[in-house]
């Protein structure tokens, strides 16, 4: 988000009385020089809110991000604007439910305080974690790119995070075979995707999106060297599914 967005946000909330989750998991995953990170915690401070202002809980997870440890279960919040009294509650509901396995601790704790200029590990973290990010980086872009080359379809520039939500217009014959399968055509579209060559995305009729619109969502998570054959494939079904149901 752009950090005017963010303040609209964060003046809303205010306005309204509304907690504010910010699920802030992507904050290192961010692929265009002119983006920044910028916590809600820090924006709402800058304009001049505090504790008493502004309810916020702000998130963080080992299994995303560039960690991307998605075997990992560990993550932690923090909660601020609270009185006591909520915050007791809040601590009563966590400590009912299991808690992560130790590794899972360890690896939160690491997210938290990670390698610091100086430590004996910081120059392998600081290369491993800039390699992480630089291909993820270039995978977003070939499959940004590799979607805005197939017909009827668009997508945004990928700014950050390890998903795309590419728009696809598909021919009328396709939406009514789609009505006939008593399915929305966006998941219409994804199952025929899956059975012809194994590739699972998520239609965008199950995440939301401007009716009369059809969406779905993918990962840029296949390992780099992989991603051109992904595209290789993925084309060659969507000419012949356009070809299929052409008007």
């Amino acid at each position: 988000l752009a950090e005017e967005n963010q303040r609209e946000i964060v003046e809303f909330c205010r306005q309204e009385g509304l907690v504010l989750l910010a699920d802030e998991v992507y904050q290192e995953n961010v692929y265009v020089p002119e983006k920044k990170f910028h916590s809600f915690k820090k924006v709402s401070r800058s304009m001049g809110y505090g504790e008493k202002d502004i309810h916020l809980v702000s998130f963080q997870s080992v299994s995303k991000g560039y960690h991307g440890e998605c075997g990992k279960r560990g993550g932690y919040m923090e909660v601020t604007g609270f009185g006591a009294d909520v915050r007791e509650q809040m601590y009563k509901v966590a400590s009912v439910n299991l808690c992560s396995n130790i590794s899972g601790q360890i690896l939160a704790s690491l997210v938290m305080s990670p390698p610091k200029v100086g430590d004996e590990s910081y120059e392998s973290y600081s290369v491993e974690r800039d390699v992480i990010l630089s291909s993820l980086s270039r995978r977003a872009k070939m499959l940004e790119d590799a979607f805005n080359n197939l017909e009827g379809v668009t997508c945004n520039k990928a700014e950050g995070a390890m998903y795309l939500f590419p728009c696809i217009h598909l021919p009328e014959k396709a939406i009514k075979a789609a009505e006939e399968a008593k399915t929305a055509p966006d998941a219409f579209y994804c199952r025929r995707l899956l059975n012809a060559i194994g590739i699972v995305v998520v239609p965008g009729s199950g995440l939301g999106q401007v009716p009369g619109t059809w969406h779905f969502r993918c990962t840029i998570l296949p390992h780099e060297d992989k991603i051109p054959a992904v595209i290789d494939r993925l084309t060659d079904f969507h000419k012949s599914f356009m070809d299929e149901y052409r008007d």
